[in-house]
């Protein structure tokens, strides 16, 4: 059983991510949200282990003695003691880590689970309202998707006002369902690359690079590299916000589009009252999002149109919801808010 904390206690939370790895203090008092403070967004690359990384943040901040507790979040399903992240090749023993750091408690929880649990607890201003729906605050079911290094996908209940559970999913390895001869195209391009094409080989960012190299007609072939064929997502926001490229632009507006179609068709599937969309990627184009076909596809469900009229769709604006999420986790640390993983997955995202 977790010790319950001592007030104002300072712990160590983290979001280890494909791409980056995130590290801040949090004084968790037991009734109150945690405080983030000395938040620092690392380089995986520039590590060889979660081990080191972790070590680093703490001499950056000379805190290393000072925390006694810790939570981290990573990119990968969370089952037993041995963990291998998804995207990136690190792995460690949550046993053994805990002891090299000397810490006495270390809780480790599937990074989107964590950053579906700061949902709730974020204020209006941490939030960029999409479709109003028929609500004024999220209420649930909630649907969480986020397209970062890959394709979060969590459902959030309620217990009651005050406790919250989060089920994790692999809903960003479902199958994509393409919309229209443009989208075909899409499909049919990332296939005669990966074979399988997922939701999540579409919206990612890798997926937006994929959508920009189907568009630009480039050559699918398995057998170049991707930095021969695909054009960095972050070139492509620029370029398409600056106008500067139409195929960065089309390339966008259909990721936007094929995201739309996807939210509506997790609320269908959760039965949700809300969708929150929280990943690294769309707060950088939340206003195109917005004036984008995104509700247009959200709402276009055939017989169920009304119906998805009425549910409220959130762009979380919040810098680092996975460290909030990590810290409410330890917060709330008991029965009544336990994450829980399917007991499926691959290392390899399909």
């Amino acid at each position: 059983m977790i010790r319950p904390m001592r007030r104002e206690e300072q712990v160590l939370v983290a979001d280890i991510g494909g791409t980056n790895a995130r590290f801040a203090l949090a004084e968790i008092d037991g009734e109150h949200r945690p405080r983030l403070h000395d938040e620092k967004k690392l380089s995986a690359d520039q590590f060889a282990s979660l081990q080191h990384a972790i070590r680093h943040y703490l001499s950056e901040i000379d805190q290393g003695e000072c925390v006694r507790r810790a939570a981290i979040a990573v990119a990968s399903p969370v089952f037993g003691d041995e963990i291998r992240l998804t995207n990136r090749a690190w792995s460690f023993s949550r046993s053994e880590l805990q002891q090299d750091l000397g810490l006495a408690e270390l809780r480790v929880m599937n990074d989107f689970g964590a950053a579906a649990r700061a949902i709730p607890a974020l204020t209006e201003e941490e939030k960029l309202i999409i479709h109003q729906g028929d609500v004024d605050r999220p209420l649930p079911p909630i649907s969480v998707i986020g397209p970062g290094t890959g394709m979060g996908v969590a459902l959030i209940t309620e217990f009651d006002e005050a406790h919250w559970h989060v089920i994790e999913t692999e809903g960003g390895h479902v199958s994509f369902a393409p919309v229209g001869h443009e989208e075909t195209e899409i499909f049919e391009w990332i296939r005669a690359r990966h074979k399988r094409v997922s939701v999540e080989r579409v919206l990612s960012g890798s997926g937006l690079s994929r959508i920009h190299a189907a568009l630009a007609g480039l050559d699918p072939s398995p057998t170049r590299t991707p930095h021969e064929v695909l054009t960095p997502p972050a070139d492509i926001v620029r370029l398409a916000l600056a106008g500067e490229d139409i195929v960065a632009r089309r390339a966008l507006t259909r990721f936007c589009a094929i995201l739309g179609s996807f939210a509506g068709d997790c609320a269908l599937i959760h039965g949700a009252r809300t969708v929150a969309i929280a990943g690294g990627m769309t707060p950088r184009f939340a206003g195109f999002l917005r004036a984008s076909a995104f509700v247009e596809r959200f709402l276009d469900k055939g017989r169920f149109a009304a119906w998805m009229e009425r549910v409220r769709v959130a762009l979380v604006l919040h810098p680092e919801p996975g460290l909030l999420g990590v810290a409410l986790t330890l917060r709330d640390a008991g029965a009544s808010t336990v994450l829980k993983s399917p007991q499926m997955n691959t290392d390899e995202p399909g």
